[in-house]
């Protein structure tokens, strides 16, 4: 058994990692709080360019446009797939990081020719140690999500998608469905899909249709109005991601406090033995040397 200067460093040791466990959890929180908040501000917008999109397509329903080519002129495995992957810049965040990647892993293994695009540190040292190519043109952290970024990432995937380099985008994140649940889900961006949108002709039957005007036509309003929609999408994810993160964080500091208060309970009791084993010894020792004495005299 432990002697009690061993036991009681270890509990000092616990302790100090509880405040660290206890501090983190606190920011995570704090940070959450901030992120839900940012995407309760932003979806109204996002949603209206989707409903806008969905009205265009309602009116020209037999429109051919560049951002919904599905290009069924190339065979399904030779299609170049781009996939835009969101992990956290650090760990201590339960699962998060591992569902991202499987998932990535398991969209690449189906597909021939696919292009990574990795944002986070994480997932970047993950995937250069499993010597997989990733394209390096966005290396800037996933904290604190801004539409510049956004709207970066949607340009680059825009030109490659309609200059050829790619015919896929999806971007694979994590969505938190509630406050205990995060789900990694892939989604595609590009070609966009019209069913999506709710332009399916067979609903538009006997459906009575607003009048509008397209100045100066569909295709250029399209052409308008998909890229910051894309934008928005992206954003959305890059939120829901981070939000997410800080939640797993939460949930796995939240366990670490947990385990470290039940083993301070347990070093607690073994303290208290050997302490409680140590005085009895102490007394045996006394009483057998006032014996000792008694005899002697």
């Amino acid at each position: 058994m432990a002697s009690a200067k061993e036991i009681q460093s270890r509990m000092k040791s616990i302790r100090d990692t509880m405040k660290i466990t206890n501090a983190m959890y606190m920011i995570s929180s704090s940070k959450l709080k901030r992120a839900k908040k940012v995407l309760t501000d932003t979806e109204p917008y996002f949603y209206s360019l989707q409903a806008a999109i969905g009205r265009i397509l309602r009116h020209t329903s037999e429109i051919e446009h560049r951002y919904f080519d599905e290009r069924t002129e190339i065979l399904p495995e030779d299609k170049k797939i781009g996939y835009i992957v969101v992990s956290a810049d650090k760990g201590l965040a339960g699962a998060y990081n591992h569902n991202v990647f499987k998932l990535a892993e398991e969209g690449m293994e189906k597909k021939q020719h696919t292009q990574l695009f990795v944002l986070g540190e994480v997932g970047r040292q993950y995937f250069y140690k499993k010597d997989v190519s990733v394209d390096t043109n966005f290396r800037f952290t996933v904290q604190k999500p801004t539409m510049h970024r956004a709207r970066v990432i949607s340009e680059k995937m825009i030109d490659m998608y309609l200059n050829g380099e790619l015919d896929e985008v999806h971007i694979i994140y994590t969505r938190m469905a509630n406050a205990a649940s995060m789900v990694a889900e892939k989604q595609q961006l590009l070609p966009l899909k019209k069913a999506t949108f709710g332009a399916s002709a067979q609903f538009l039957v006997d459906t009575h249709q607003e009048e509008i005007e397209m100045v100066p036509s569909a295709e250029e309003l399209l052409n308008t109005i998909v890229p910051n929609y894309l934008r928005g999408m992206i954003y959305g994810c890059l939120v829901e991601s981070y939000a997410s993160e800080h939640n797993s964080r939460m949930q796995a500091m939240d366990a670490a406090t947990t385990s470290a208060k039940e083993m301070l309970k347990d070093l607690s009791i073994k303290y208290n033995r050997v302490r409680q084993a140590a005085i009895t010894q102490e007394i045996t020792e006394v009483i057998s040397g006032a014996k000792a004495q008694k005899k002697k005299q």
